[in-house]
């Protein structure tokens, strides 16, 4: 299946003369956001045709092997097809590596519920190549296992596998090899802060939801004192409470601050419940003082022993559109 700023009161001041003109805005764009940003394609999956296929990376070590693992069950719900990428660095001979995939394919063909497990061997920068599979297919979504893929060093799990997120046209699940991969999807995270972008999200996690019969977490983050930007939190939660009450999704909201570090806030509350998955946007969470440690999502995945399922604003913007 990530800051304290000594001027921030300035910031307030200069903030709060602009809250008449501020609120009219944020009333309106309240109304459009649930036609254009808050998008998900049919809940019930038994509804959909068929969709476009998973992506999943593989290069044969343990971690991308449980990836697979983790993709067949998640396509076998969405009936969707998986297409296992292979990146083979220059000059390495490809038939073994074909045989070695099609044995292991072979393998696992009888977990396969009406969908076609398919794969290509490309060469290149892992995550270049991902990218570049994935945008060809159009592909739903990318899997991979953080610990495996050729050319992402241990060291610099976060760093790579942020690449790679940033780099492909659609989310990515990525899991660590150590996770337990049998356990069942019952408790998503869903991080909600002041940023206009933070519904964006929503959707494919009510999916997951959906499919699996999963309780969404919904974690309001206060990262200031100020009652203007907590009063953003507080709306856009209740927003998304709606959305998910719309959709039969069962839910939860708690609110903490988290005006030190969003991302360690946040993995402490995922500790807490035991979280299965959590999900957030790549460029999202940008508290005033960020910058200051570095990017939330790239320490997420550097930080995080659960599975992050990272999307781009603009892929879901994009399918709104």
């Amino acid at each position: 299946m990530w800051k304290s700023l000594s001027s921030f009161p300035v910031y307030c001041i200069y903030f709060s003369s602009f809250l008449p003109l501020f609120s009219f805005i944020f009333n309106n764009y309240f109304v459009s956001i649930e036609k254009n940003c808050i998008f998900v394609p049919e809940l019930n999956p038994k509804n959909n045709k068929k969709m476009n296929n998973i992506i999943v990376g593989f290069d044969f070590s343990t971690g991308s092997a449980n990836a697979v693992d983790l993709t067949i069950d998640i396509a076998n719900h969405w009936q969707t097809d998986i297409r296992l990428v292979y990146v083979k660095s220059a000059g390495e001979d490809e038939e073994p590596i074909r045989a070695e995939i099609e044995r292991r394919n072979e393998g696992v063909a009888h977990l396969l519920k009406d969908i076609k497990l398919e794969y290509v061997i490309r060469e290149g920068k892992v995550s270049e190549q991902l990218a570049a599979q994935a945008n060809e297919d159009q592909a739903l979504m990318v899997v991979v296992g953080t610990h495996g893929m050729s050319g992402f060093e241990t060291n610099w799990i976060g760093k790579n596998t942020y690449r790679t997120i940033t780099e492909c046209p659609v989310p990515v699940l990525s899991v660590r090899e150590d996770f337990d991969f049998h356990k069942n999807l019952e408790s998503i995270i869903v991080p909600l802060d002041s940023t206009t972008e933070t519904r964006q999200k929503v959707p494919f996690a009510a999916r997951f939801a959906k499919t699996f019969g999963s309780t969404i977490h919904l974690l309001g983050l206060y990262t200031s004192e100020s009652k203007d930007i907590r009063g953003l939190v507080n709306g856009y939660v209740e927003q998304v409470e709606k959305y998910l009450d719309k959709h039969e999704v069962k839910h939860v909201t708690e609110y903490v601050d988290a005006s030190k570090n969003l991302t360690v806030t946040t993995l402490n509350y995922a500790d807490q419940i035991n979280a299965d998955m959590i999900v957030i946007m790549t460029e999202q969470e940008k508290a005033l003082t960020s910058w200051l440690i570095g990017n939330y999502a790239q320490q997420m995945l550097h930080l995080s022993k659960h599975p992050i399922l990272s999307i781009r604003p603009e892929q879901i913007g994009s399918q709104s559109r």
